[in-house]
Order: C-alpha cells, then sequence, then structure tokens
C-alpha cells in the first residue's frame, strides 16, 4: 500500500496491488483510507480519503454526498479500463451510491456518466441510506431551533450559539468543522427525505450487483429500513453477509467479509 495522489492530484489516497485497480473503496465520517487496509491488501484497488477527512482537504462549501461524488468520479478514469467494483462504508456508502448511479455533472452533457459505465459492482456496509421502519424523520431540540432563529436574528451571540450546538449536536456534529458540519446535516436530510433509494433500486434492477455486508450490533445504520426499501418498486435483488459481533466499524471480522464480497463481485473479463 502507497499512499498516492489521483485525477490529476485532486484525489489523495492509498494504492494496493500493482496492476491497475479494479475495485474503488470509498471510507465513513471522520474515517480515512486506512480503514481498508485488511480489506483491500494484495488487491489492485484504490482507498480513497474523501474531502474533509484523512490527508484530503475540506471541500470549500458544504457539499452534499452528490457533489461529492460529483468531484470524485474522475478517479475512475484511473482505475482497469473494464468494469470495476465500489465498496462504501457509513458516508461513503451515501457517496458511492450517487457515483453508480450517475453523479450529476458539473456541466450537463448527453454522454454516459463515466461511472455508470465503468462500475458494476456494488458492496455496502454500514449504509445509512433508510430510516429504520415506522421511525420519522427526527428534529432539533425546541431550545436548539429556538436559539438558531435567535441567531439568525442577530439577538443571540455566536458564542452562545456554539454552546447550544455542543449541548445537543451529536458528537460527529460537535467534533467537526462549521463547513463539515454543513455536510453532516445535508447527508442526514437526504436520508430522512428518501434521497438514495430510487436511483440505487433502478440501478440493480437494470443489471447492477449489489452485495451488503452488515454487522448484527450495527446502531448507525438500519439494515431493516435498507431491506423494506429495496422492496421496491422495483422490487430487486441484494446480497446480504451478516457478520456476529461486528458493530458499525470496520472490525477485522467486519473486513473479512468485505473482502470476500469484493473477490465475488469482481467482474469477470
Amino acid at each position: 500500500m502507497a499512499l498516492s495522489t489521483f485525477a490529476g492530484g485532486r484525489l489523495w489516497g492509498a494504492r494496493y496491488g500493482a496492476g491497475r485497480p479494479w475495485a474503488l473503496a470509498l471510507p465513513g465520517w471522520g474515517r480515512d483510507h486506512r480503514d481498508f487496509d485488511a480489506v483491500l491488501e494484495g488487491l489492485d484497488a484504490v482507498a480513497l480519503d474523501l474531502p474533509g477527512f484523512g490527508v484530503a482537504p475540506e471541500p470549500p462549501a458544504a457539499w452534499s454526498t452528490r457533489e461529492y461524488a460529483r468531484f470524485i468520479a474522475p478517479v475512475l478514469d484511473d482505475l482497469a479500463d473494464g468494469p470495476v467494483v465500489a465498496v462504501g462504508h457509513s458516508f461513503g456508502a451515501r457517496v458511492a451510491v450517487h457515483l453508480v448511479t450517475g453523479p450529476a455533472p458539473a456541466e450537463p452533457t448527453s454522454a454516459e456518466p463515466a461511472s455508470e459505465r465503468k462500475i458494476a459492482a456494488l458492496v455496502l456496509t454500514g449504509a445509512p441510506l433508510a430510516l429504520a421502519p415506522g421511525s420519522a424523520p427526527s428534529r432539533p431540540a425546541l431550545a436548539y431551533r429556538a436559539g438558531r432563529a435567535l441567531h439568525r436574528a442577530g439577538l443571540l451571540s455566536s458564542e452562545r450559539m456554539e454552546g447550544l450546538r455542543r449541548k445537543h449536536g451529536s458528537e460527529d456534529y460537535r467534533q467537526a468543522s462549521e463547513v463539515m458540519r454543513g455536510v453532516l446535516v445535508k447527508a442526514v436530510q437526504e436520508t430522512a427525505n428518501g434521497t438514495y433509494m430510487p436511483a440505487l433500486r433502478q440501478w440493480v434492477s437494470a443489471g447492477g450487483s449489489l452485495e451488503l455486508v452488515w454487522g448484527d450490533r450495527d446502531q448507525v445504520a438500519s439494515l431493516p429500513g435498507l431491506q423494506a426499501q429495496l422492496t421496491g418498486p422495483p422490487v430487486v435483488h441484494a446480497a446480504l453477509t451478516l457478520v456476529p459481533g461486528a458493530g458499525h466499524l470496520i472490525t477485522p471480522a467486519l473486513a473479512v467479509q468485505l473482502r470476500a464480497a469484493l473477490l465475488r463481485s469482481r467482474p469477470q473479463r
């Protein structure tokens, strides 16, 4: 494994193996390429640091996950000439869905998106793509919403507003910079709004291969919610591997099963 740049120097990550990479890995929120070391060791593959994590600088604004996918799409030109596999964990899974279903181009074009030509299989783990069955999108606490309104009106200081953010925000939110907080809020809203599933179902029904590798103790990403959404319409099939004792992060046991799923999904050339 060697730290490298990709897409003409705009992206950072790790290159594994010695041949043209046939797999692309996208890590989760607050994580970096090292999460995939055990998964990709000895394989011809690339694991990226997404903007704002690892050695990659933050995006210039609070991007949506679709904008993340559009930014990293040029890395596909650095991969093998034939179809490849994308593997995504958590936040990286959100980005991977947009990458395989076709990120919106910076300038509209009639040409087929590069991602649709290049990626034939998708492996997801801990992917927060859908709400748990029966759950409703959560709203910030009343005290936080009131403070936000006062802050916008200039009636509450930035210091006191930051105190409310730290009191009511998640751990990931509290630790993030202002730009990355905006990214996180957008990603959570995208899940709540059902952004990911229609295009993913369509991609699989059109021939894309989808495998899910999930820790049976994952309390962050709802597997039942994702499975319910896969029932359609249209109904699509996704292979599932449950990893006993594993949670949301890529532990050694989960890494073993992710590697096996990658090898099963490797396109024949």
